[in-house]
């Protein structure tokens, strides 16, 4: 990590920062603070902001398990974020996906133009209209925002914890030994 953790407790000195940790808490309950909490708790609005979205993309869409973790753990992998792969690659096996089609990409289609599309918008920005109907052709409207929502959140997400190196997983991949 390139900064100290804040402490865990988090120490606070006004009545807003303690409901902002308590906030923070009770969306990570029962689990503790996270070592990225404990970074983003250098500024607690930016904490509070970050829990708060976050919060409703993991956990208020409409998305299904596995597309969802499969969408976030395909932006890990593009990033280099070893540290988000670790929490979220098990919860995309728990969500129903293979711990072989994790490993060797065998999906299903669904799940196939959900990698892709996340894969294009991770490395490219813009994607390409055929991967987009792809996707259409599976996902309503919702849906197809909620998947934007989630690959483009957490783009976020992993270039926070790589540039900071919060978990100190940088270097540790499938490609650490290159």
């Amino acid at each position: 990590m390139r900064l100290p953790y804040v402490p865990d407790p988090p120490p606070t000195s006004t009545p807003q920062d303690a409901a902002i940790v308590q906030r923070i808490r009770d969306r990570r309950s029962p689990r503790p603070l996270q070592a990225l909490d404990l970074t983003l708790l250098h500024s607690p609005p930016v904490a509070d902001g970050w829990n708060s979205f976050l919060g409703a993309i993991r956990t208020r869409t409409s998305l299904a398990d596995d597309v969802r973790e499969l969408a976030i753990s395909r932006v890990a992998v593009c990033n280099k974020a070893w540290y988000e792969w670790a929490h979220h690659a098990p919860l995309a096996v728990q969500g129903g996906v293979s711990e072989e089609a994790m490993e060797v990409g065998l999906l299903s289609e669904r799940q196939w133009a959900v990698l892709v599309y996340a894969d294009e918008m991770t490395r490219n920005v813009q994607v390409k209209d055929e991967t987009f109907a792809a996707l259409k052709g599976f996902f309503s409207d919702q849906e197809v925002v909620e998947i934007t929502a989630t690959v483009a959140a957490y783009n976020c997400v992993s270039r926070f914890l790589v540039a900071l190196d919060v978990g100190e997983k940088n270097g540790t991949g499938p490609d650490a030994a290159h």
